[in-house]
Formats: structure tokens, C-alpha cells, sequence
């Protein structure tokens, strides 16, 4: 009887870890299919607009909420990486970077960027001449969720190193690289900065959709 309780336990606990790790694997399909599908919102231009100012408008809502629908999937996932690795190496702090980046999108969400270059309609053409408290709380709400998400990079390149596994060791490590390369160009050049940083979210969010997808393979199952 001790064994078929210690079994059926194993089997809920297996259960439950991998559909926190489904979560993951949502992140980066629903965040970008979401913003892809706003593209056409009058004045909308991807060329100059970040993926963040489609919270602004009359429709800026259903942005908002995929912010914060984002941050709570990956909080999600950061249970679900450490129901699985929390014995192992990078147990501890992998799922926390990757909390602490669904929190930090959750808050993203919460507060929103000032309108400029002409959106939402009827926005200042240029750039905002100051920012508004709402918005440096967003800026820094977004920001420290990137850096804890390409922390968890190198953390989990460790992780998969002491496992034998160098392709993903090599896949972490590149999308740490190139993540923060794609925003400090984006941040720098001032031309396509909507495209480039857009590009640097997927990514960096494709990282945690693949990765939640392959530690959901590893999830021991009792038949």
C-alpha cells in the first residue's frame, strides 16, 4: 500500500510540474501572436514603435493584459523548473531569474509607456520631451525582466554543462549573447528600434518556450 501511495504521489507531483512547464512553452507563441495580430492599429508602425506601445489607446488594454498574462505564465514555469531541477545544478536560481522576469512583465504591464511618435493617434510626432513616473516604472519593470531572463541563460548553460548536454549549453549561452547585443543596438542606432527589440524578445522568450518544452520531456512519469 506504502509503495501505490508513494506511486500515485509521484504521478500528481510529475502531473503538476509539467503543465507549469506547459505554461512556459505558451510565453513566447501567446506574447507575439498577440502583439502580431495589433500590427495593423492605426498609426502603429513597428519600424519606430516598441512592442510596449500597443498598451496605449483605446484597445492598449488587450496589450496590458498579454503583459501581464506573460509574467504570470513564466512565474508559472519558474515553478515548474524548480519542481524538476531544484536538486540539481542551477536549481535555485534559474527558476528565480525566471520569476523575477514574470514578475517584472507583470508590472510592465501594469504601467505604461508615454505616447510619442504619433501614437496613438493625436501623439507628439517625436520623441516624449520628459518621462512620466508610469513610464520609468515601466521602463524599469521591462528592463530588469530582460536582464533576469538572460541571467537564466548562463545559469542554465551551467546547468546543462554539468549534464553532458553542450548543444543546449551552447544554445544558452548564445541567446545571452545575442539578446543584450540585439537591445544595445536597438537602444543605440534609433532607427528600427521596434523591429530590433522586437526581435531581441523573441529571442530571448523563444529561449524560456523551448527550454520549458525540453525540461517537460525530462519530467519522470509513473506508468
Amino acid at each position: 500500500m506504502s509503495t501505490l501511495n508513494t506511486a500515485v504521489v509521484k504521478s500528481n507531483t510529475s502531473k503538476g510540474v509539467k503543465f507549469l512547464l506547459s505554461c512556459g512553452v505558451a510565453v513566447a507563441p501567446l506574447f507575439f501572436a498577440v502583439s502580431i495580430a495589433q500590427f495593423p492599429r492605426e498609426g502603429f508602425d513597428i519600424r519606430q514603435h516598441a512592442l510596449s506601445t500597443l498598451t496605449l489607446g483605446d484597445l492598449g488594454w488587450l496589450q496590458s493584459l498579454n503583459f501581464i498574462l506573460t509574467g504570470l505564465l513564466s512565474l508559472f514555469a519558474a515553478l515548474g523548473i524548480r519542481g524538476l531541477i531544484r536538486k540539481q545544478r542551477g536549481g535555485v536560481w534559474a527558476p528565480l531569474l525566471v520569476g523575477l522576469f514574470g514578475l517584472g512583465m507583470m508590472m510592465a504591464g501594469m504601467f505604461r509607456p508615454d505616447p510619442g511618435f504619433g501614437f496613438p493617434v493625436g501623439a507628439p510626432p517625436g520623441m516624449p520631451e520628459s518621462m512620466s513616473t508610469m513610464a520609468a516604472i515601466h521602463s524599469f519593470a521591462f528592463f530588469t525582466a530582460f536582464i533576469c531572463l538572460i541571467a537564466a541563460c548562463w545559469v542554465m548553460a551551467s546547468h546543462f554543462s554539468s549534464r553532458g548536454k553542450r548543444r543546449w549549453k551552447r544554445y544558452c549561452i548564445l541567446t545571452g549573447i545575442v539578446t543584450p547585443l540585439l537591445i544595445m543596438v536597438g537602444m543605440s542606432l534609433g532607427i528600427w528600434v521596434g523591429v530590433i527589440m522586437g526581435t531581441a524578445g523573441l529571442v530571448a522568450f523563444g529561449w524560456l518556450s523551448v527550454l520549458a518544452a525540453s525540461l517537460r520531456k525530462r519530467v519522470a512519469t509513473v506508468r
